[in-house]
C-alpha cells in the first residue's frame, strides 16, 4: 500500500522517527524530514522493510529532494541519565532544531512525544509505514546510526557492532560476558540476561522495534 504524503492537506509537516532505542550500546539517533508537495517515490517505506542497499540509496534521494532534514543524537551517557524514552524524544527535538524552514505540525512515529516549541504534533503508531515524511526520517535515522556503529566497531571489533549494530543479539551478549563493557554500553540496560524470552541471533530481528 502506498504511503501518504500528508496527514492534513495544506500544512507543512515534519516527520520524525528514531533509531537504536532497543540497543545495548551506542547513541540513539533521530531524524526530522520535510518533503515537498510533489514528492513521489514508490520504494519509500519503513526502514525496517528495506534492505541496507535500498536504505542508503533512498538516503541520497531524501537528502537531495527534501525541503529540509535534520539529525539529532543523544549519547549513551545521556540515555543512562534520563532513560531511553526521554532520550528518544530529546533526539527528535534535536533533529527538529536542525530544520531551517518553518513548518506547521509534527508527525511522530509511535505513541509518545513531548511538546516542541508549541508546534502541534500527532503521534502515529506504525507511522513509518503510513506517512512518507516519517518513513524518510526512519531511513535517515537508521542509516546515520548504522554509520556511527560501523565507526565504533573499528574501535571495539570484539562486539561485532558492524553486524549487530549494538542490538541485544546472543553474539553481542556473549561478547559482553567475555570482554566486559565499554564506554559505549548503556549501563542502565540489562546487558546480560540468561533467560532471554526470545532466542534471536540476528540483528535484523531486533530492528522490529
Amino acid at each position: 500500500m502506498a504511503l501518504k504524503l500528508h496527514r492534513q492537506e495544506g500544512l507543512v509537516e515534519a516527520g520524525c522517527d528514531e533509531a537504536g532505542r532497543g540497543c545495548l550500546a551506542g547513541p540513539v539517533y533521530a531524524a526530522a524530514v520535510i518533503l515537498p508537495d510533489d514528492f513521489r517515490n514508490d520504494l519509500l517505506n519503513d526502514s525496517k522493510q528495506l534492505s541496507e542497499r535500498q536504505r542508503y540509496a533512498l538516503r541520497d534521494v531524501i537528502e537531495k529532494e527534501a525541503v529540509a532534514w535534520g539529525i539529532g543524537v543523544v549519547s549513551e551517557q545521556e540515555i543512562d541519565e534520563i532513560n531511553i524514552l526521554n532520550a528518544s524524544i530529546l533526539a527528535m527535538h534535536r533533529a527538529l532544531e536542525k530544520l531551517k524552514v518553518p513548518y506547521d505540525s509534527i508527525l511522530v512515529d509511535g505513541n509518545r512525544f513531548k511538546p516542541f516549541k508549541e508546534i502541534p504534533y500527532s503521534t502515529v503508531v506504525k507511522g513509518d509505514a503510513t506517512y512518507m515524511s516519517i518513513a524518510a526520517a526512519s531511513i535517515l535515522a537508521k542509516t546515520y546510526r548504522d554509520d556511527k556503529m560501523m565507526c565504533l566497531d573499528r574501535e571495539y571489533p570484539m562486539y561485532n557492532w558492524k553486524r549487530n549494530k549494538g542490538y541485544p543479539t546472543r553474539e553481542h551478549r556473549e561478547a559482553i560476558r567475555r570482554c566486559g563493557t565499554t564506554k559505549y554500553h548503556r549501563m542502565t540496560f540489562r546487558l546480560l540476561d540468561n533467560q532471554l524470552s526470545l532466542d534471536f541471533t540476528k540483528a535484523e530481528d531486533f530492528e522490529k522495534e
